[in-house]
């Protein structure tokens, strides 16, 4: 494999490979290296991010005592043996595959437990699930802009009932019958096309990133979320089209529409083009395929039974979620944020909502997202 650039990142960082991790050669970013003996947290990214996406808030928790490691996840960046091919191997996506990974990763690193798993987007997804089936191993779980509405239920009282037919969801006819006719973004992702329509997305894929990334940050001034009422296609609709895309257009097409001035992407400070052409160049040389198969799992309902496994189950450990409070990914599934709360979770010692901050919490404010989580770190070590 020919040498790869270096990675723009604080001097308290260190990149590197760990081998043998579920048939992975994974890359991870790794701080508070330096001295041994240091309690354990993991990051685990979400889409389209990378480890890097932890690069401000891992030497804050690297100076507070800990030994912080994050890595590019499964179909992710420099992390190799997963197939970028729309008809390879999905089945090694899916969640719990996922928490092997992760299980996989602090077993090499010499570690039966961790203080906690910190995930963002559908690596909060990943992390809530690492807490429900190991929570010997991941002894405190932080959520970040995905919230948990716990495992799926399994058919109860059903026996002496007649027997369903399973149906399809009706809200998919019913937003593309809108009189502006919508999709959903994760049925969207599903699609073969989707990667190549962002891969060689006609602005390029920089461009295409950071009109992505502005769309869906608190710089996008229409970013104003509150709950929904529904699973339906007339409250989907009111979500932004990073969301509930345009029936027609595609991804590129979508944000294309919204690409900020040069003078706003010179006045950016969060993410500034010196460091998002780094997730454009990681981004060009690998596709976007091995994170579209995560959406794939989730869409497709193979996977369901199997996470039906752990139906009726909850995060008992302390757990926490952040949220920018200009992000709608806390609400684009009408009750989620409430059942999190109420029920999946049954020790939520913090739910935060960051203002100034859309969906890239820890890259918008890195500062109060690492206070809330040294604090929560705190206050869950209290309890043990």
């Amino acid at each position: 494999m020919p040498a790869l650039p270096d990675i723009p990142l604080p001097s308290t960082i260190r990149s590197r490979y760990v081998d043998g991790i579920n048939g992975l050669r994974m890359h991870v970013l790794e701080a508070g290296f330096e001295t041994s003996g240091r309690p354990c947290l993991l990051l685990l990214h979400g889409f389209p991010e990378l480890a890097f996406s932890w690069r401000k808030v891992m030497p804050k928790l690297a100076a507070a005592g800990y030994h912080v490691i994050a890595p590019d996840q499964r179909g992710y960046g420099r992390t190799s043996g997963w197939s970028a091919e729309y008809d390879g191997d999905l089945a090694s996506f899916r969640l719990p595959n996922l928490v092997r990974d992760a299980l996989g990763l602090v077993a090499a690193f010499g570690y039966k437990h961790v203080d906690a798993v910190i995930g963002h987007d559908f690596g909060s997804s990943v992390a809530a699930w690492c807490a429900l089936i190991r929570p010997d191993v991941f002894r405190a779980v932080v959520m970040m802009s995905a919230p948990f509405s716990g495992p799926p239920s399994l058919p109860f009282n059903t026996a002496s009932a007649p027997t369903k037919p399973a149906t399809d969801d009706p809200v998919h006819r019913e937003l593309a019958a809108l009189p502006r006719p919508r999709k959903h973004y994760q049925w969207y992702y599903s699609t073969r096309p989707a990667s190549d329509d962002m891969h060689r997305a006609p602005q390029g894929v920089h461009d295409f990133l950071r009109a992505y990334y502005h769309h869906k940050s608190a710089d996008w001034k229409d970013n104003k979320p509150y709950p929904l009422q529904s699973w339906s296609a007339g409250e989907l609709a009111k979500l932004p089209t990073y969301y509930v895309m345009d029936f027609a257009k595609d991804m590129a097409a979508t944000v294309a529409e919204e690409m900020p001035s040069r003078e706003a992407i010179a006045a950016n400070t969060w993410l500034p083009d010196s460091e998002l052409a780094y997730y454009s160049a990681e981004y060009q040389r690998t596709g976007f395929q091995g994170g579209l198969q995560w959406y794939r799992c989730g869409t497709s309902g193979a996977f369901v039974p199997e996470l039906q496994t752990w139906s009726g189950r909850t995060i008992d450990q302390p757990s926490a979620f952040i949220s920018g409070k200009q992000d709608w990914g806390t609400y684009q599934r009408p009750g989620v944020f409430e059942a999190m709360q109420t029920k999946a979770c049954t020790n939520m010692i913090g739910c935060h909502l960051v203002d100034g901050a859309g969906h890239w919490v820890q890259q918008e404010q890195p500062d109060e997202v690492s206070r809330l989580l040294l604090t929560f770190l705190r206050d869950a070590g209290a309890q043990r």
